[in-house]
C-alpha cells in the first residue's frame, strides 16, 4: 500500500496518462538511487510530465492533497538534492526535452528544462554557434538540474557559470502557477532579479520547465598544452601570465597533483603520460578563438617558452592532434573514475579566491594528515576560478568504512580552511541535503534569515523540495 492519498495518485495518473508516472519498482529503483550512494530515495511515485501545463496541473494536485514533490533532472548531482522521502513525490522532465529554438541573431537558445546538456551543444553547434558550460556528467544531466545548482564545469574561466549563460526562465511556483521569465534581453532593471533568485536554488523555489541561453560563436581554433609545474604558486603565477600573454583568450585551466594524474594513466585503459619529466604538479591549459585567421600554436608556444624561461614550469607539450587532445583531457576528467580504484574517498568542492590556492593546499594536506595519519591528497579542479575539488584517499592500508566514517570529521577541517580564506563550502555541486547543516554552520545569522523568508515567502508550506539548502 502507498503512503500517498489514493484521491492523489488518482488524480496524478489521470492527468498524465501511462507514460506520464511509474510506480514500478525497478524504474523507482533507479531514480531513487543516489549518484555516491549517499542517500537512499523513497519515492513510491514518479511523474514524467510532457509540458509546462502538465507540470503546473501536478504541482497544483500535489498542493491540494499536501504532498510533497520533489523536482529531479538527470539525477547527476553529488549532494542528494534530488532524493524524495516517502509520502513525497518525484518529478522527473525528462519528457520535456526539446531544444525549442537556436536563434543565431540573438544568439540564443530556447530549451525545454529536461534538454540534455550535451544535446544543447551538439544543436548549437549545427547553427556554428556555442553552448559553452561543458561538465563531466553532460551526456545524461539536463539543463534544468545545471540551472538549479548553478553548475560551473570546465570553461567558468572564459565564459561564466550557468547563471551567467541563463537570460530567461519559465518556472511553476509552489502552487501550481506559472511564472514566465522566459526572455532574450541583455539588459532588464524591472525590479529584482527573479531569474536569479530561481537559479542555484535547487528547486526549493519554484521548478525551472523552460530557459533561454545565452550562446556564442563557435571558436574555429583550439591549442590544448600539459606543463609540469613545481608547486600551486607557480600555477597561479602561470596563470596570470596565460591570462595577459593571451589576452584572457584561455578557456580552461586545470591544475592536479600528481598522485590524480597517475591514478588516471594507471588505472584508465588507453591513457598515455604526456611528460616523462617527473613533476609534484600538473596544469592544463587550453585556448580558443573564434577569429578566423589566429595562430592559438604560435601563441601557446610562446607562452610555454616563457613560462619555462622563467621558471614557472620545468617541461611542457602541445597537443597535435585531436586524438592527443582528447587523451589529455582524459587524464583530467578520469581522476573521479580513476580515484575509485584506491578505496574511501572523501570529496571536497570548494572554491577560494585564485590568489589563494596554494594556501588552501597546504592547509588543507596538513591538517588532513594530522587528522588522519597517511591519508592520501587528491586535488585536482579548475584552479582558473578558484574552484578545487579537494579529494582525499584513504590511507593506503587503511580499512575503507572505518576511513569513511570520518568524512564529516575532515569536512570540518578543510571547510574551516576554506572559510578562513574567504572561500565557499560549495563551489558547484550544490547544497542539496549533504551541507545542509554546514551551510547553517558556515552563514552569517543575516544570510540564513534572508534565505528562510525567501523560502517561506514563496513555498510557506514547505512543500517543494523539503529538507534541502535550508
Amino acid at each position: 500500500m502507498s503512503s500517498l492519498p489514493d484521491a492523489a495518485i488518482t488524480e496524478l495518473k489521470d492527468l498524465l496518462g501511462p507514460k506520464g508516472w511509474s510506480m514500478d519498482g525497478d524504474v523507482l529503483s533507479s531514480h531513487n538511487a543516489e549518484a555516491r550512494g549517499k542517500f537512499d530515495g523513497k519515492a513510491e511515485l514518479i511523474l514524467f510530465p510532457a509540458s509546462t501545463h502538465e507540470v503546473s496541473k501536478a504541482v497544483g494536485i500535489c498542493a491540494k492533497h499536501d504532498v510533497a514533490v520533489v523536482p529531479q533532472g538527470g539525477n547527476t548531482g553529488r549532494c542528494g538534492g534530488a532524493v524524495a522521502e516517502d509520502k513525497q513525490v518525484l518529478i522527473n522532465l525528462k519528457r520535456m526535452n526539446r531544444v525549442i529554438e537556436i536563434d543565431p541573431r540573438d544568439f540564443t537558445a530556447t530549451v525545454e528544462a529536461g534538454a540534455i546538456l550535451q544535446t544543447i551543444q551538439e544543436a548549437a553547434e549545427k547553427k556554428d554557434l556555442l553552448f559553452p558550460l561543458s561538465l563531466g556528467a553532460e551526456g545524461t544531466c539536463q539543463i534544468g538540474g545545471n540551472l538549479a545548482t548553478n553548475a560551473g564545469g570546465l570553461n567558468v574561466i572564459r565564459y561564466g557559470t550557468a547563471r551567467d549563460l541563463c537570460l530567461g526562465l519559465e518556472v511553476v511556483l509552489p502552487d501550481g502557477s506559472i511564472w514566465n521569465g522566459l526572455s532574450k534581453l541583455r539588459k532588464d532593471n524591472t525590479g529584482y532579479d527573479l531569474r536569479d533568485l530561481f537559479i542555484g536554488a535547487e528547486g526549493t523555489l519554484g521548478i525551472i520547465t523552460k530557459a533561454t541561453l545565452k550562446l556564442f560563436a563557435r571558436p574555429l581554433h583550439t591549442a590544448t598544452a600539459w606543463l609540469a609545474v613545481a608547486s600551486p604558486e607557480c600555477a597561479i603565477d602561470l596563470l596570470a601570465l596565460a591570462r595577459r600573454h593571451t589576452g584572457d583568450g584561455i578557456s580552461a585551466f586545470e591544475l592536479m597533483s600528481n598522485f590524480a594524474h597517475d591514478l588516471s594513466v594507471t588505472y584508465l585503459p588507453g591513457l598515455m603520460r604526456p611528460l616523462a619529466t617527473k613533476t609534484n604538479w600538473h596544469v592544463l591549459i587550453e585556448l580558443t578563438s573564434s577569429r578566423p585567421n589566429d595562430d592559438l600554436q604560435t601563441l601557446l608556444v610562446d607562452l610555454l617558452s616563457q613560462a619555462v624561461e622563467i621558471g614557472l614550469a620545468t617541461d611542457a607539450t602541445i597537443a597535435q592532434s585531436e586524438a592527443q587532445r582528447k587523451n589529455l583531457w582524459a587524464i583530467r576528467e578520469g581522476i573521479p573514475e580513476a580515484q575509485g580504484f584506491e578505496g574511501g574517498s572523501i570529496k571536497h568542492d570548494v572554491s577560494v579566491p585564485v590568489s589563494t590556492i596554494p594556501k588552501l593546499l597546504k592547509r588543507g594536506m596538513a591538517a588532513a594528515d594530522a587528522l588522519i595519519p597517511g591519508i592520501r591528497p587528491c586535488p585536482f579542479g579548475h584552479v582558473g576560478d578558484g574552484n578545487i575539488h579537494f579529494n582525499f584517499s584513504q590511507p593506503a592500508t587503511a580499512n575503507k568504512a572505518g576511513y569513511l566514517a570520518q568524512w564529516e570529521s575532515l569536512n570540518t577541517v578543510i571547510h574551516d580552511i576554506v572559510v578562513d580564506l574567504g572561500g565557499s563550502i560549495s563551489a558547484e555541486h550544490g547544497i542539496g541535503q549533504l551541507k545542509r547543516g554546514e551551510l547553517a554552520h558556515y552563514a552569517s545569522a543575516e544570510k540564513m534569515t534572508l534565505l528562510r523568508t525567501i523560502k517561506d515567502a514563496l513555498d510557506p508550506d514547505g512543500r517543494l523540495n523539503p529538507g534541502k539548502v535550508v
